[in-house]
């Protein structure tokens, strides 16, 4: 049975969210789609198998569940505390992008509707790039080893800066975990692909 994990941070202090948002985000919305994938999962050609083998190969409803536990998982890692990036880090998203930060907020600002914006690093040219999905997709299934990810669906930021997008993913930036996108760069260069079923399993168990 699936788990919704902890936070990884405490919510009365985080510098991105309210812990009021945490109480609905985290505690509600995160909390069904984990209850979802367990109803889902009962019985079926994917009983007994690990969140990561469900994400890459499920479609439909299961897909949306289990896609929407593995991104937020990762979305709470990524604003868990604020730090700094490693030198490899600055290093390549100076190589990749001419303002990284202005991009980003472009594109999650522009963003039509529900969805994710992610920072990728594709393992075959180890280059870095914006990639935006709708809903619960998530580049992972486009072979694309995930390093940052913002949620912009409404109810990420609404009861705290209601329709402001902008003003949150200011927010956002500013409270960046660097040290888990560091991390997360690190091993996508080292493991490929095999650094998602890593940070997943480590989370929910394999399969």
């Amino acid at each position: 049975m699936f788990k919704l994990r902890n936070l990884p941070f405490e919510a009365e202090k985080n510098a991105v969210v309210s812990a009021k948002t945490c109480e609905y985000h985290h505690g509600k919305h995160h909390a069904t789609y984990v209850a979802n994938l367990n109803k889902m999962t009962e019985s079926g050609e994917f009983a007994g198998k690990g969140l990561y083998d469900i994400v890459m190969n499920a479609t439909g409803g299961l897909f949306n569940n289990a896609a929407q536990v593995y991104n937020h998982d990762f979305y709470w890692d990524c604003i868990a505390k604020i730090s700094e990036p490693s030198e490899a880090l600055k290093s390549a998203l100076a190589e990749n992008f001419a303002d990284f930060k202005a991009e980003f907020i472009a594109a999650a600002t522009a963003h039509f509707g529900s969805g994710w914006v992610w920072l990728v690093c594709d393992p075959a040219t180890k280059k870095l790039s914006i990639v935006a999905t709708k809903n619960a997709d998530t580049p992972a299934r486009d072979g694309l080893v995930p390093l940052l990810v913002v949620d912009v669906w409404e109810h990420a930021y609404y009861i705290d800066v209601c329709n402001a997008r902008p003003a949150y993913l200011e927010k956002f930036y500013a409270g960046i975990n660097w040290e888990f996108v560091s991390s997360a760069y690190e091993w996508a260069l080292k493991e490929g692909m095999g650094s998602v079923k890593f940070y997943i399993d480590e989370l929910h168990g394999n399969d």
